[in-house]
């Protein structure tokens, strides 16, 4: 709710003179690239093997916070919970798939933190937008 008991407006995305599918598309292209280096077998993912998976996971869940800020007009806590749900629910799809691919709640941590990490980082940044 906004002063005086109404409604708080809705929320313009950063990138507003995109049209809605285009911005819409821009997201779901980055969830996908995030679900096929996440899923995919380990033997078809380049740098699978690196040995900085955690920092790995918070920034490509802190990226994706942050195009999704950027392209959304939902209050910012959806999507925050929107991709860190996404994050939890990779980590259960590898705990059942017999790729390769291993469930770790410190992987779910790490996206947890890069979601946090993102959610600061486009709140400084829609403080230097133009009004």
């Amino acid at each position: 709710m906004i002063e005086g008991g109404g409604y708080a407006k809705e929320m313009r995305p950063f990138f507003s003179f995109i049209p809605r599918p285009l911005r819409l598309g821009v997201f779901l292209s980055a969830v996908a690239v995030i679900l096929y280096v996440t899923l995919a077998p380990n033997q078809d993912v380049p740098g699978s093997e690196m040995f900085w998976d955690k920092a790995a996971h918070s920034i490509a869940f802190g990226l994706l916070v942050v195009i999704g800020l950027l392209m959304s007009t939902h209050r910012r806590w959806v999507v925050a919970a929107a991709v860190l749900a996404l994050g939890i629910a990779i980590e259960i799809a590898q705990g059942l798939m017999p790729y390769g691919r291993q469930g770790d709640w410190r992987d779910a941590l790490a996206d947890a933190i890069g979601v946090g990490v993102g959610v600061i980082v486009w709140a400084i940044a829609r403080r230097f937008k133009p009004r």
